[in-house]
């Protein structure tokens, strides 16, 4: 884990999807003492109960704003979660899935990065991991440093010398770790959701990638997983 820098008097900008790496990377923040502004991204996924889950988690969080802006990816399809394609449900396998949305963690870091510069804030939070992440390229220790590089470069702040910082605190953690983290924090897992295909009476399907990786990790950490799934 890359351990955030403790503060008492710095914003933060959090991309809150809603789901468990998400807020916990917002609640390792507002343990360092960073005052938090929330940004989700309705990019009419598939999966949209997350959205619900954001406002939940950033309520509980107390942020001092949670922005949800309207991002149609539908427009472009090309992705299980954006378009008319079937979610796999044989297991995590190797390569990038068809869940993988071209170049959403580009696209969303870059709206952080717009309404960071316009708070003045310094410090963006994300919460992408290496380790279990469906084999998603935007999600890379790489790309979180290339962004932060891009991030100088491409704004107002930078060039007048304020340093942008990403911070990914689970960039190395398993979702084991991320389970455990929830739980020191207090934070109710149930708050967050992890399914990309939703089943009716609001319950988890249980088989594809994000499900068995979620299941899988409460279970290597010993942890009741509060989820709710159709299989």
């Amino acid at each position: 884990m890359t351990k955030l820098p403790q503060t008492t008097s710095r914003d933060a900008v959090v991309l809150l999807s809603g789901g468990l790496d998400s807020m916990v990377a917002a609640g390792l923040a507002r343990e360092a003492g960073y005052r938090l502004h929330a940004l989700t991204i309705d990019y009419n996924q598939r999966h949209r109960c997350e959205l619900d889950a954001a406002a939940r988690i950033a309520g509980h969080l107390g942020v001092v704003r949670h922005v949800v802006l309207p991002l149609d990816l539908r427009q472009f399809g090309g992705s299980a979660l954006t378009d008319d394609i079937p979610v796999p449900k044989d297991g995590v396998g190797p390569g990038i899935p068809v869940t993988y949305v071209p170049a959403r963690n580009l696209v969303f870091l870059s709206l952080t990065l717009a309404w960071a510069e316009t708070l003045g804030a310094q410090d963006i939070v994300i919460g992408v991991n290496a380790l279990d992440y469906s084999g998603y390229p935007d999600c890379r220790p790489e790309f979180i440093a290339g962004f932060e590089h891009l991030a100088t470069l491409a704004t107002k702040a930078g060039d007048e010398g304020t340093a942008i910082r990403i911070h990914a605190p689970l960039q190395h953690m398993g979702k084991d770790a991320i389970a455990a983290e929830a739980a020191r924090l207090g934070l109710d897992a149930g708050m967050s959701w992890s399914c990309y295909d939703p089943q009716p009476a609001g319950r988890a399907c249980g088989v594809c990638d994000s499900c068995r990786l979620r299941r899988d990790g409460f279970a290597r950490a010993g942890l009741v997983d509060p989820t709710e799934y159709a299989a």
